[in-house]
């Protein structure tokens, strides 16, 4: 494969360390809502989901009933502190000017709105005017694992998803780029990586994962000469 069809990356944890801060709020939510969890459990289990979906999983495994408003508490209180305080993850800028010359895009199940407010706040905004999509502008609002939003991308573009690379950081993610058809470099640069995250993503479905934006381009280039239909 001599180039893309397109380049696809998630926004939190991988763009933007913003995974952290939104897993401390949460579980600290859940923890007073009766469901004790660290941060750091919260990541490592839930990251790559909407709350939503995080209540739905916890419901479903304690039997705990948590109240609505919590979706909206949560919400507010992340993206409050999100638009104040995260940052870019190290390295991205220059990691995306690298493949500028390739279609980038941008897939998440945060909203666009909150995307753009922390790519603005990071610098990064400039790089993917108009290249952004949240899963929950689509018609059904299906979020990953499903791989809805990463095929919108493809029907948008014109793309052959088999020549698409996606850059996630949960199995989650890595689950809906895969069931879409997309190639997966999995990446553990965010400060909620854990032990054992490069193994979870790559069981996942990632080819290969990096930890460095440093990385990312010699990665690349390496999977593009290397096609997975290749005896």
């Amino acid at each position: 494969m001599e180039k893309p069809d397109l380049i696809i990356f998630d926004c939190d944890g991988v763009l933007v360390d913003s995974e952290i801060i939104a897993a401390r709020i949460e579980a600290d939510l859940l923890t007073s809502a009766g469901f004790e969890i660290t941060a750091e459990q919260l990541a490592q289990t839930y990251a790559g989901l909407t709350f939503k979906d995080i209540l739905l999983r916890i419901e479903e495994i304690s039997g705990l009933p948590f109240k609505a408003t919590l979706i909206d508490e949560a919400e507010a209180l992340v993206e409050r502190k999100l638009k104040q305080d995260v940052r870019a993850i190290e390295g991205v800028r220059e990691a995306i000017l690298q493949v500028a010359h390739w279609p980038c895009y941008i897939c998440s199940n945060s909203s666009t709105q909150l995307i753009r407010a922390m790519l603005e706040k990071t610098g990064i905004l400039p790089l993917f005017q108009g290249e952004i999509f949240s899963a929950r502008d689509l018609p059904d609002g299906r979020p990953k694992p499903a791989p809805d939003v990463f095929l919108h991308a493809v029907r948008e573009f014109g793309a052959d998803p088999a020549r698409c690379f996606v850059v996630e950081d949960s199995v989650h993610g890595v689950t809906g780029a895969r069931a879409a058809g997309m190639r997966v470099i999995g990446f553990t640069g965010g400060a909620h990586s854990y032990p054992g995250h490069a193994d979870a993503l790559t069981e996942a479905g990632a080819e290969t994962v990096i930890r460095r934006w440093a990385d990312f381009k010699g990665v690349l280039d390496a999977l593009l000469s290397w096609s997975e239909d290749r005896p």
